[in-house]
């Protein structure tokens, strides 16, 4: 019988992770989970997830177990107060109106900036003018800790490379639904 050795995470391989994401270390809030029912999957070294994650992730194998710590800086950098703004309560008008259950304190709303990138909006106030609103990553300011596992890791196929660098996902989805890890991916 022949034995195989497992595929290591290298590039334009497909791999599916669980991990528990806690804010600054394993004591930290919990505030995401990949699970099997649910796995992150992603195209490794195609630029949709973090960086530092991919490289901490570089040459695991199905199997193995994993702890990183992203700081603030490796993740989604600093708070930034210039992307907190406040916008005319006129461009969230549809049909000369303005939807006060969709623009409320605490909704993430999607806006396109003037050069067509998607952001997600969180509404800090609403007044009669104006909505305030915080561009920064959930996840700015943060110390990231994940703890996790690699569940496969297997060459990726023609058509899933070309569907992920397109802004697409493959059939299986690629983050977990609540995921916050800014996968890249347009599902």
């Amino acid at each position: 019988m022949e034995v195989t050795e497992k595929m290591k995470i290298t590039k334009n391989k497909m791999v599916v992770v669980t991990y528990d994401l806690q804010i600054d270390d394993s004591q930290g809030e919990l505030i995401e989970q990949a699970t099997l029912e649910n796995p992150l999957q992603f195209l490794f070294g195609a630029g949709v997830m973090l960086p530092k994650f991919e490289e901490y992730l570089s040459g695991y194998k199905q199997g193995d177990e994993f702890e990183i710590k992203l700081s603030k800086n490796e993740a989604y950098g600093e708070l930034n107060n210039d992307a907190i703004v406040e916008l005319p309560k006129h461009v969230f008008l549809a049909d000369g109106k303005f939807d006060d259950e969709l623009v409320k304190v605490g909704s993430a709303v999607p806006m396109m900036s003037n050069d067509g990138q998607r952001l997600n909006g969180l509404v800090l106030e609403v007044n009669d003018e104006t909505v305030k609103m915080d561009f920064n990553h959930p996840l700015a300011g943060e110390d990231l800790y994940f703890k996790g596992s690699v569940v496969e890791v297997r060459d990726a196929s023609d058509e899933e490379i070309a569907q992920v660098l397109s802004g697409g996902c493959s059939d299986e989805g690629c983050c977990p639904d609540d995921s916050s890890m800014g996968c890249g991916c347009s599902c």
